[in-house]
């Protein structure tokens, strides 16, 4: 045991004197991560909440054709822009991107409210245009809304009631709560927790590996009186450390940076507080037993430093697969699920983010199966630094 402490040592001092390897643990995945993803998330919000403040500019051609409609449309946060255009004239603005949207009423839009029928209203837009179908749908949206006004009138001016023609109401009735509704947006952040872990331990993985592969610096290491064994645990023990230190500063940002994202103002909430966060490193703790003991893996069978990382970085991509299946087919936690690396911690984190109860034998199946396949991923990279091939 002492042996296997002493190249703990070895590697984690290396290591503290490497800048490169101190900003990819403690700053490029651990704080750029979660930054990134909370300032995502309040640009997001900011531009969804001004949205809906934010004034309508609607060109109209033949807007004094239909003054109850524009003073409901005024009435709805839309400005009445008054053009004369022809439909030609405003297909030619819509094509050119002057204007999202125009409306054209015609001169018997009127007369043919007056007499019962219905009334032909021209709305000339371009759908496959992103960036107007915001507008786009705010229009449809208040023309709608203004037709049931006028069809409940038409009802009521002839003795209906306009329940008639409504003959079920559907009244919602939403059980979620702020902190699951916020799932919507926060869901991924599983995503950068895992990766700012595989970021922490990256380049000690390959460093320990490839890099004094490279250097020459193995084979000396390997004449000394230290099983092989002992060796590589040692190694996969530093690099799991700063897996470990790497969540720890994750964590810590995420706690931060999401106090900051305004959530209340679309009727969400988060409940990730340190309670939460000291949860989440417990579940994560097991996964960096695996992401070590992986690299070392892979980093083996490399001849270069940049051959390692370039394995490295595809294989970083592995754990999130089961968490974008996960996010397709809405998987539902069972025991079964637990089993799997990566896909279970995404799921526990995920009950813990919603403040759902959790049983706790998911947890402990989470825990066991993910710490049971480090060890044979450490029992494989131990066999892998036994053969003759090792120093290339």
């Amino acid at each position: 045991m002492g042996q296997i402490f002493t190249v703990f040592r070895k590697e984690v001092t290396d290591n503290l004197r490497d800048r490169r390897t101190l900003m990819s643990a403690l700053f490029f995945g651990p704080l750029f991560g979660p930054l990134l993803f909370a300032g995502m998330i309040s640009l997001s919000l900011q531009r969804s909440v001004g949205e809906s403040i934010e004034t309508l500019q609607l060109p109209v051609s033949g807007a004094d054709n239909a003054p109850s409609l524009m003073e409901y449309l005024t009435q709805n946060n839309a400005e009445i822009l008054p053009v004369e255009l022809t439909l030609e004239s405003a297909k030619e603005l819509i094509d050119a991107g002057t204007e999202d949207v125009v409306l054209i009423i015609p001169q018997g839009y009127g007369e043919a409210l007056r007499s019962g029928n219905s009334a032909i209203i021209q709305l000339v837009s371009d759908s496959a245009n992103s960036n107007a179908r915001k507008n786009i749908r705010r229009t449809e949206g208040l023309l709608s809304s203004y037709e049931r006004q006028l069809s409940a009138q038409r009802l009521m001016a002839r003795g209906i009631n306009p329940a008639l023609i409504n003959p079920i109401a559907v009244e919602d009735v939403d059980v979620s709560t702020p902190t699951g509704r916020s799932i919507l947006l926060l869901g991924m952040m599983n995503y950068f927790i895992i990766f700012s872990m595989l970021m922490g331990g990256l380049y000690l993985a390959t460093d320990t590996t490839a890099g004094e592969r490279e250097r020459g610096s193995l084979e000396p290491l390997l004449t000394l009186p230290v099983e092989r064994w002992q060796l590589i645990v040692g190694k996969v023990m530093a690099t799991c450390l700063f897996m470990v230190l790497s969540l720890i500063v994750s964590l810590l940002a995420f706690s931060v940076s999401l106090s900051f994202v305004p959530l209340a103002e679309v009727g969400m909430a988060s409940n990730f507080g340190l309670l939460v966060a000291a949860k989440i490193f417990l579940v994560m703790l097991p996964f960096a037993l695996i992401g070590a003991a992986g690299m070392t893996a892979v980093a083996s069978f490399t001849k270069s430093y940049k051959e390692a990382q370039t394995y490295l970085q595809v294989l970083m991509l592995v754990p999130t697969l089961p968490i974008i299946v996960a996010a397709l087919f809405t998987l539902k936690p069972t025991l079964a699920l637990m089993l799997i690396p990566s896909l279970s911690q995404h799921l526990v984190i995920t009950g813990l983010m919603k403040a759902d109860p959790l049983a706790l034998s998911f947890v402990a199946t989470s825990f066991i199966a993910t710490f049971g396949i480090g060890l044979a991923l450490l029992g494989l990279a131990t066999r892998l630094y036994r053969r003759e091939g090792i120093l290339g």
